[in-house]
């Protein structure tokens, strides 16, 4: 049975924000208006799921090639990921599109955003934990809400991994899988909410 025969559900807002990107620009959420965009935590020096996180993302951008499609990377390491280094960072991974924009402030802001997302972003305070992150990523319609789909019981899955898996369901995430099941889904998701 296939996922998402309804259409998608949108679960809030998405909060206000006002980052730096890496041309030093400002970029909101009010600038993101009329694109469907994609919103990941993530930091440039991190050896594990960021740049499985990137790959996919970049991947994800390359099959939409739309632009009126675009991608928020927010760093959770400030004080490392200045603009220049994360301009580096996308020309590093590849990233072409002027409609990925890595992102970066105060690490408290930050952190805060990351709670009105309901993404897992460690605790600043806590050296063993303030580069800590989840893999999710939230998806985000045209007119600024959250959305996600439902699975095969008609439960909101409310985030999509950026993860690599060992296994086709998505159920033992590796760093070198080769399977991306919530990858294909983000793809199919993306063009509906552009159509």
């Amino acid at each position: 049975m296939s996922y998402f025969k309804k259409s998608l559900y949108t679960v809030m807002k998405v909060p206000e924000f006002a980052l730096t990107d890496q041309n030093s620009k400002k970029i909101t959420d009010k600038d993101m208006l009329g694109k469907v965009y994609l919103v990941e935590f993530f930091y440039s020096r991190c050896p594990t799921i960021c740049p499985v996180m990137n790959s996919n993302m970049k991947y994800i951008d390359e099959q939409i090639n739309n632009p009126d499609f675009g991608i928020i990377s927010i760093s959770i390491d400030p004080t490392n990921d200045t603009p220049e280094v994360l301009k580096n960072h996308a020309k590093m991974i590849g990233a072409k599109s002027p409609n990925w924009h890595f992102l970066s402030g105060d690490r408290d802001y930050i952190g805060n955003l990351a709670d009105m997302f309901d993404i897992y972003v460690g605790d600043k305070e806590d050296d063993s934990e303030s580069l800590n992150h989840s893999g999710m990523i939230a998806l985000v319609d045209k007119e600024g809400n959250l959305r996600c789909r439902f699975d095969e019981n008609n439960m909101p899955i409310l985030y999509y991994s950026g993860l690599n898996y060992e296994d086709e369901a998505g159920t033992k995430t590796s760093l070198r899988g080769k399977y991306h099941p919530d990858r294909e889904k983000l793809i199919e998701d993306i063009r509906k909410l552009l159509k």
